[in-house]
């Protein structure tokens, strides 16, 4: 008796746990082979909700609003179709008038008819109506009256008629489920020219159709199908950014809503955390720009590393570029022609391929082609040879592909890592399914607002040099260690431009090498989407796709740039929320890199810093001999903009030596007009020249500065914008400083020992001067060589209190004039450009003849 009871509880339970129906929930639900994942079709996202629910694959996906369950064909056993219930329980029905194979499109209709297509024209319709005294058999077999390439349809509740879309002619068409009559609604806007597969189609309980590629994942949207007509009448955008998909499908309650975004009421109406004009639906609406049009950043700003040497080479870099006015000019840069031999082996060569044999060319439409390389990479990153290039259309950049080859281990910089470091929002990730294999693509949102998405891969050669393996993951640590990579990033202002482009980069690849291997990750599916820091505390906006109750946050921080790493571990408990605004206590730090993951998919890896002290001592007579920097023990005014962390700088030189302060990790102006002067504690040893960099001034010599008395004892200063001064004339304007450069020039000819402690720096609303007065600084009699070692060329500089006439003298080591230049200054900053020519390497006295009594410069020529 109780052995009976027990099965028949057993028994009951069971039927219990099949009859769990899905009551028309606002989700989507995509099958992939047998596994099932939950698709929010608002924001793009997806997780897995069961694996391997079936023997063979599910096609053909369908909700059914006359039981609550979802139904589909199955590829095994033959014949055969599925009941799923909400915990994914299964129950099979065989139905011996279908066909064996190609059964990969249907739906249900709202009266629980299932229509199933076969092969060509024919279609079979099966009642699954629990109430139907056919339950579970099949009615008829009907024909369409024209046959069509598709790969799913979807019941529309409100006219209770078939839409689908056919590939390669993106043709719309409206189907009469009775009669098998095909209406063609003409090409869909939003789809022309794309030769995707829709494998996944659902409808909303207004009539929208959506439509989802296979190959990027990308979501459209057809407006209101009942009431087309024709073309002219399709209304079709965007509507979000989703994974791709293969042997897919895609089923939904069709009168269940979808949240739909307003574009122009500055409120997130449909929960994906993107308000108005940030949301991918709003792409075209309400005055918002179309997010394919804008244009991408080059590959000239990219490739810096994802690790605690980034911050102080970004520093570097950058205050370089400053200091030598450097901007890449597109339409001076080098334009590429498609060679005769491209897309071919490099046999001809000795040297075997090269990294432009890469490089996809007239495969977007762009214009013209632009080399874009970064070459000062090199000097400062794991990589030993960079190619980059920007497509161009109409003069600005809508694509760019930075190629690096290391030596030892993959290339340490990913551009999702790095660009939130840099104020940048990671929008999305998911795949991108290129050659039949996934790779993780995101989307990044830019300062700027600008919407780029981004692919990036590395290759190695194996099987000894014959082939290439390909390998793709989100966390650096997951590339094989100690091998040499060809590394590529793919960024554009087009999702469909960044498939292309990854397609013919891949054939490009396989051409010089055959591909015999991928090795690719999962996306993560809990990241930060953006993070700021600020007062010791980081502010973090976390997306949880797969709704994990917890993550680990696991980080490596210094409090600041001359500390070493403490590592940091802890708890952080997400709500069921799609986003979550986290704090974490970091205490005082200058950048942290970490990871936070929920022990189960791929982790998120993230880099952070705040904008960092460094030191040019480009001089060759200068020796930095001290660089401390240390936390602000005084905390800043509510009102005042704090530059953290405090420095303690000593250097010999006989020339000139600075520090700066950048505001931002890759000097981004800020705009402090709301400020009017500049605060300090400091201390050293004698003048100490202050110049505030604005990003729209070209030359390093037009940049606003004053100066200060420093002495061996701490005092306060206080600079107003009005005290910087420029050669121009015109009043400071604060709306775009990028960093804040300190110069101490050397009191004569010989070296001297200069000192600067800078304390407690901040921008603030007081326009009183208190504390140390100062007075401007004469530049005049010092005038300095940059760049100094000199390869090709060099300038020197100089302040002249008139204009007049000059001579540049140059004199070599034993004293014999080599060189003479006549130059015409004018009252205000100058610069003489000295060329190499045949002057051959050491040291040379450079001397301007005037009858202003100018010091000598110490020039160094490579």
């Amino acid at each position: 008796m109780k052995k009976t009871l027990l099965l028949l509880c057993l028994f009951y339970l069971n039927i219990q746990a099949q009859d769990q129906s899905f009551n028309c929930d606002y989700n989507a639900y995509l099958f992939q082979y047998n596994d099932v994942y939950a698709v929010d079709l608002a924001s793009g996202n997806s997780y897995i909700v069961a694996k391997d629910i079936t023997a063979g694959n599910i096609n053909a996906a369908a909700y059914n609003s006359a039981d609550g369950y979802i139904w589909g064909s199955l590829s095994s056993p033959s014949k055969t179709i599925v009941r799923i219930g909400k915990n994914f329980e299964t129950k099979t029905f065989y139905i011996d008038e279908l066909p064996s194979n190609n059964r990969y499109v249907g739906d249900v209709s709202l009266s629980g008819i299932y229509y199933l297509k076969g092969s060509g024209k024919t279609y079979y319709t099966i009642d699954l109506d629990p109430n139907s005294n056919t339950y579970g058999t099949h009615l008829k077999t009907l024909q369409l009256s024209q046959n069509i390439s598709v790969h799913d349809w979807a019941f529309n509740a409100v006219d209770n008629k078939l839409y689908t879309l056919e590939k390669k002619t993106n043709n719309l068409y409206r189907i009469d489920p009775e009669t098998g009559v095909v209406s063609n609604l003409g090409v869909v806007p939003i789809l022309a020219g794309l030769t995707y597969t829709y494998g996944a189609v659902y409808f909303d309980a207004s009539g929208r159709f959506y439509v989802s590629a296979n190959e990027t994942g990308t979501i459209y949207v057809i407006q209101s199908v009942q009431n087309i007509n024709n073309e002219k009448d399709i209304d079709s955008n965007l509507f979000a950014f989703g994974p791709s998909s293969s042997s897919n499908d895609g089923a939904r309650c069709p009168t269940a809503p979808v949240a739909q975004e307003i574009c122009d009421n500055g409120i997130d109406d449909d929960g994906d955390g993107l308000i108005d004009c940030q949301d991918p639906s709003c792409s075209g609406y309400s005055g918002c720009p179309v997010i394919e049009l804008a244009a991408a950043s080059s590959a000239n700003d990219g490739g810096l590393e994802s690790n605690n040497r980034l911050s102080q080479q970004i520093s570097k870099r950058n205050f370089k570029r400053t200091k030598r006015s450097y901007k890449f000019n597109t339409t001076t840069a080098k334009r590429i022609t498609k060679p005769l031999n491209y897309g071919t082996v490099a046999t001809s060569r000795s040297t075997g391929f090269q990294l432009s044999d890469f490089v996809p060319l007239e495969v977007i439409n762009e214009d013209e082609t632009i080399i874009s390389t970064p070459d000062d990479l090199v000097d400062i990153t794991n990589a030993t040879e960079v190619y980059s290039v920007d497509y161009l259309s109409k003069d600005e950049a809508i694509a760019s592909l930075l190629i690096l080859e290391t030596e030892d281990g993959v290339y340490e910089h990913t551009k999702y890592i790095c660009d939130r470091l840099l104020g940048a929002e990671l929008i999305s990730v998911s795949t991108i399914e290129i050659n039949e294999q996934k790779f993780i693509k995101s989307l990044i949102r830019n300062i700027d607002g600008s919407i780029e998405f981004v692919l990036s891969l590395s290759v190695k050669q194996v099987n000894n040099n014959a082939d290439f393996a390909v390998e793709s993951h989100w966390n650096l640590d997951k590339y094989e260690n100690h091998v040499g990579f060809y590394n590529f990033q793919i960024w554009s202002s087009s999702l469909d431009n960044l498939f292309i482009l990854g397609e013919e980069l891949l054939r490009l690849i396989a051409v010089q090498k055959p591909i015999v291997s991928y090795n690719n990750s999962t996306p993560p599916t809990v990241f930060v989407r953006s993070g700021t820091y600020l007062n010791g505390k980081l502010q973090l906006q976390i997306v949880n796709t797969n709704k994990s109750e917890r993550v680990v946050f696991d980080g490596g921080l210094r409090s600041t740039e001359t500390e070493q790493v403490e590592y940091v571990s802890t708890n952080i408990d997400l709500s069921d929320d799609y986003i979550s605004n986290i704090e974490v206590n970091a205490g005082n730090l200058f950048d942290i890199g970490f990871r936070i993951g929920d022990g189960i998919e791929t982790p998120d890896d993230l880099f952070m810093s705040d904008g960092p002290w460094g030191y040019d001592d480009a001089a060759p007579t200068t020796t930095v001999t001290r660089f401390i920097v240390e936390p602000n023990e005084t905390s800043f005014e509510t009102d005042e903009y704090g530059v953290e962390r405090n420095i303690n700088l000593e250097a010999k030189t006989s020339e000139y030596i600075a520090a700066y302060r950048a505001l931002t990790p890759k000097f981004t102006p800020i705009d402090l007009t709301n400020y009017k002067s500049v605060k300090l504690n400091a201390k050293g040893t004698g003048t100490l020249i202050v110049r505030l960099v604005k990003a729209q001034i070209d030359s390093w010599d037009m940049q606003y500065k004053t100066s200060i008395e420093l002495t061996d004892q701490l005092n306060e200063y206080t600079l107003l914008f009005s005290d910087f001064k420029s050669v121009t004339g015109e009043a400071l304007d604060a709306s775009d400083i990028t960093s804040v450069v300190f110069t101490m020039l050397a009191d004569g000819d010989e070296a001297s020992v200069k000192q600067m402690d800078i304390q407690h720096l901040r921008f603030s609303k007081d326009s009183k001067t208190l504390g140390v007065d100062h007075t401007v600084f004469d530049e005049s009699t010092h005038p300095f060589a940059y760049p100094n070692p000199m390869q090709s060329q060099t300038k020197i500089h100089f302040t002249a209190q008139r204009s007049e006439a000059v001579e540049l003298l140059v004199y070599n080591q034993v004293g014999a004039l080599v060189k003479q230049i006549a130059f015409n200054a004018v009252k205000g900053d100058n610069s003489i450009e000295l060329n190499r020519a045949q002057l051959s390497s050491g040291m040379y006295i450079c001397k301007i003849n005037s009858d202003t009594p100018y010091k000598t410069i110490k020039l160094l020529v490579k």
